[in-house]
């Protein structure tokens, strides 16, 4: 192999978030993987409620398992060690190594979580995490995973959160340059040149880190441009005579990149449907999904594979009368299943929901989705709220547990094989109606069927192709459409072609042996400072 050495590594950070750090990881991933490097994706703290389950039961941010999709390896908790998910402006639950350890505020987390503890045999714990430290003494947590992963790849290709210089969190920085510092990795700065004013924020960005963080700055890379690269050339050679930097690439404005974004709508396999040619419907009607953008909505990606049907169009709604010509209506998941139940009460939507129901006009919740529509919740977990009635819609009472459930199960439901995964404190008793999803035997796993209205615990589950078919055969007939699914449409072939779209655009627009010579020996030597520096 003539690629990277074992252990060699980079960190993708951005002048701002959205900048593109989670699309140009997958992206380098993607393209090492193609010359035969071992690589791994590696975020050491993420914000966000779109999040995966791994296979030994850890729960971790969606960015990075498709990250390590790119990769073509398999997704582990110690690609994402820490995870906050946020449950209001103000606090987060604190996921750590895969499992959570608390609830925390803001300034709580930056300013008083502790240091996770070790097992004898040196092996990370999060058991006594949050306890009496602060939070820059994760720093040993993400660094210890981090060589984990460099023990066992060719490269480790981090991706950094927000900017590396929001100087107000440097002294308690974990995932931007406190972790490039640790590991001594080179630093790439994407920016987006589609809001403008790149050039400036690649100038600012460097000089308002210290001597020892810009020392890691290796260059930069231009994201989302649109035009003639030659009228950028001259800013470029200015930018590299005024920082002494590089610039690493210019990747074109791409419509449709189809990857997990934490915490946007903008950025889903939807949204190639929407903004390039959509395939006709093969029957004769197409069929309209409305999803419900409920408060803390999480994991809102499942709907990616109804969207990525020929003929399905999908919409995010917030309002009752958006469901009127809806053959659809989901309502998804959310980390506050009480507060969303609330929101969907005071706009009209859970009257409109009710009417559906009695209409027989189809309903799917998803995992807090589904909590909602049934008879009664008991919470005093998530939002301490009690007993308090839901919608009354599927005969389920929920009970939340302190105990995260995190799984991936693996059953069939009609009639097809399916598979997900689950995460959520809220526990169903189901009380009637018919088993939504079973084993090979028939036997009951979860959710719950009662007329149109369908509840299910499992996200993913709409990305089994042949249970994605059945279901929309199902809601077709329900809404009284001419609907008729593809026969021949393969969620996971369409999330592999982004993928590989997203190394392409790094093969073809980056300066890729440079990038693989920062992997192998780190930031060049004399990197100049530019004044002022962080204060």
């Amino acid at each position: 192999m003539s690629g990277a050495k074992r252990g060699g590594g980079l960190l993708v950070a951005g002048t701002t978030s959205d900048a593109g750090k989670s699309v140009v990881t997958a992206g380098i991933c993607r393209w090492l993987a193609r010359q035969g490097v071992k690589v791994a994706p590696f975020k050491a703290q993420n914000m966000s409620l779109n999040s995966f389950v791994t296979r030994e039961g850890a729960e971790i941010g969606r960015a990075q398992a498709m990250q390590a999709q790119a990769a073509r390896v398999e997704p582990t908790a110690l690609m994402n060690p820490v995870l906050l998910k946020p449950g209001s402006d103000r606090s987060s639950q604190v996921v750590l190594l895969g499992k959570p350890v608390g609830e925390m505020s803001a300034r709580g987390f930056f300013g008083e979580a502790g240091a996770a503890t070790r097992s004898p045999s040196g092996a990370v714990s999060p058991g006594k995490a949050l306890h009496g430290g602060r939070q820059e003494q994760l720093l040993g947590v993400v660094t210890d995973c981090l060589e984990q992963l460099r023990g066992t790849y060719d490269a480790v290709i981090c991706e950094g959160a927000g900017s590396p210089a929001e100087i107000n969190l440097r002294r308690t920085d974990i995932v931007n340059m406190g972790i490039a510092r640790a590991a001594r990795f080179p630093v790439v700065v994407v920016g987006d040149i589609d809001r403008g004013g790149v050039f400036a924020s690649f100038f600012g960005t460097t000089a308002l880190l210290s001597p020892e963080d810009q020392s890691l700055i290796a260059g930069y890379l231009v994201n989302k441009f649109r035009g003639d690269v030659s009228l950028l050339e001259p800013g470029m050679e200015m930018l590299r005579g005024l920082t002494g930097r590089a610039t690493y690439g210019v990747l074109p404005f791409q419509h449709g990149l189809g990857i997990d974004e934490e915490d946007g709508l903008r950025v889903s396999l939807r949204g190639a449907v929407r903004e390039s040619v959509v395939a006709p419907p093969v029957g004769e009607d197409v069929l309209r999904v409305a999803v419900c953008a409920v408060p803390l909505m999480s994991n809102f990606t499942d709907v990616d594979a109804l969207a990525a049907e020929p003929g399905v169009v999908v919409r995010f709604v917030d309002r009752a009368e958006e469901l009127a010509d809806a053959d659809l209506v989901v309502v998804p998941g959310t980390r506050g299943t009480v507060k969303a139940l609330a929101w969907l009460r005071e706009r009209g939507l859970a009257d409109a929901l009710a009417r559906r129901a009695a209409e027989g006009r189809p309903v799917l919740g998803i995992c807090g989705g589904f909590q909602l529509l049934g008879e009664r919740i008991s919470d005093e977990v998530e939002s301490r709220a009690g007993e308090v009635d839901g919608l009354g819609l599927l005969p389920v009472r929920v009970r939340f547990e302190r105990e995260k459930t995190l799984a991936r199960p693996v059953g069939s439901a009609l009639g097809e094989p399916v598979e997900g995964y689950e995460i959520h404190h809220g526990v169903a008793e189901v009380l009637g109606g018919e088993t939504f999803m079973s084993d090979d035997n028939g036997r009951g796993l979860d959710g719950c069927r009662v007329g149109s209205v369908w509840g299910t615990h499992w996200h993913g589950s709409l990305e089994s192709d042949g249970f994605r078919r059945a279901f929309l055969r199902e809601v077709a007939a329900a809404a009284g459409r001419r609907f008729v699914p593809a026969p021949d449409t393969s969620f996971a072939s369409l999330r592999e072609e982004q993928l590989d779209l997203l190394g392409d655009l790094i093969e073809e627009h980056a300066d890729t042996a440079a990038l693989l010579r920062l992997i192998e020996t780190g930031a060049p030597a004399g990197l100049p400072f530019l004044p002022p520096g962080a204060p």
